[in-house]
């Protein structure tokens, strides 16, 4: 009770209405590093490659170890969140996030290494859902999806960082101090989650009554094709965005194209700039303009497939603006992403929206991981040239993406969209 008293004298000094910002600024800081980690693997990809002397598919395993933990976990950390708040939930995850940092940059071979992905997986994972917990509790009904909006872009900007900027610190200090900055970092906003975030104004937490209908909740989900649909739909789409962005993309610009470590990241930038751009356009568009969502879903997925085709068939020979246009447009389409969690939500009775979500985003993560490794599969079917993957591997890679695009759009054809 003595913390809920100074939690209460800080927040009346600072004033309720500002406090909310402080909640929020600790919390948005914290899921920079979610999308940072998320797609970081795309600049060390050779760097871990000659460091390990492994193939592209066991960096591909190292990579999705991330996803894997992220997308088992989410449906724990809604309960967790739920039952024992966010604050403490993010604070205790944050800190597993941080030893894995750590262990990731000390690790003395490619398994230590791969634990250490693993563990950044399990940590990251207790972010967002508990700070869409927040965001309910501390901001208006009418502020919420601006916020969560807001949300998505610091996460992207971590994703931008994690390209251009991250390839010039491995270039200046080395991965490994890289990571360990990056690890004494995420200890302290860990610490500053358990002082400054509280999981309601009140400083007290609410509990869920949910819990008991839990198992009819399910039953409701689960039996709904259409949960399926976008279910599997989400899958593909970011398996292809992870895939590119999170792993590929990197070498491929090196291999073929000869860039440095820092012309790559430049490129790669281009994906997380055009998923903020578009992310606030797409979702006013289909809230105002053409008030749908299946049908910007559809676009999506066949905007990825005309954007995907001339890496299969021109891979080695586009222009420097043509890959910076295409890693755009690979955001821009992947800025449909939350469409789908609307989508979702007009689907289901409002009591269940939130399980059925949770459910939904397991999936993508999935997705991330295995396009990650079975892309790296495929690259190893071709083999090696002096030293790198030949444009042959990657054009492989990518038909696969091409294929992943084109069911993707046609399954949200088949999703019954009420409003």
């Amino acid at each position: 009770m003595k913390k809920v008293h100074i939690f209460l004298r800080l927040r009346t000094q600072v004033g309720a209405s500002r406090y909310r910002w402080v909640v929020f600024g600790v919390m948005a800081s914290i899921y920079f590093f979610v999308y940072f980690h998320r797609t970081s693997s795309a600049i060390l990809a050779t760097t871990l490659m000659e460091e390990f002397a492994v193939t592209a598919l066991a960096v591909g395993v190292l990579s999705s170890a991330y996803f894997y933990p992220y997308g088992l976990m989410q449906i724990p950390v809604g309960y967790l969140s739920d039952t024992k708040g966010p604050r403490l939930t993010t604070t205790v995850f944050t800190l597993l996030a941080f030893v894995g940092t750590v262990l990731f940059a000390v690790s003395p071979n490619f398994e230590v290494a791969v634990l250490g992905r693993f563990l950044i997986g399990i940590g990251v994972s207790g972010v967002y859902i508990p700070t869409i917990k927040l965001l309910s509790r501390w901001f208006r009904v009418d502020e919420f999806a601006t916020l969560t909006g807001v949300l998505f872009a610091v996460g992207n900007m971590g994703a931008l960082v994690s390209a251009y900027p991250l390839a010039t610190m491995v270039s200046l200090f080395g991965w490994r101090v890289t990571f360990l900055f990056i690890g004494a970092i995420t200890f302290v906003l860990a610490l500053s989650c358990w002082i400054f975030v509280r999981d309601s104004p009140g400083g007290v937490l609410e509990k869920s009554r949910e819990g008991g209908r839990f198992a009819t909740n399910f039953r409701v989900v689960v039996l709904n094709p259409v949960v399926w649909l976008i279910a599997t739909s989400a899958f593909l789409r970011y398996g292809i965005v992870m895939g590119y962005q999170g792993l590929w993309g990197g070498p491929y610009l090196m291999d073929v194209y000869g860039m440095q470590r820092e012309e790559a990241g430049g490129v790669l930038m281009m994906v997380g700039l055009g998923t903020i751009l578009g992310a606030p356009i797409i979702g006013f568009l289909s809230d105002k303009v053409f008030r749908t969502r299946k049908w910007f879903l559809v676009a999506a997925g066949i905007g990825f497939t005309f954007t995907m085709a001339p890496l299969v068939f021109f891979t080695a020979s586009l222009t420097v603006f043509q890959l910076y246009a295409i890693s755009f447009l690979i955001g821009l389409f992947s800025a449909a992403g939350p469409v789908a969690y609307a989508l979702i939500k007009e689907s289901y009775p409002l009591e269940v929206t939130g399980l059925a979500t949770s459910i939904v985003n397991v999936f993508p993560f999935f997705g991330g991981a295995l396009f990650q490794v079975f892309m790296g599969y495929l690259m190893d079917t071709v083999g090696m040239v002096d030293g790198s993957y030949p444009p042959e591997a990657y054009s492989l890679a990518f038909s696969f993406c091409l294929a992943a695009s084109v069911v993707s759009a046609v399954l949200i054809l088949f999703v019954h969209e009420k409003r």
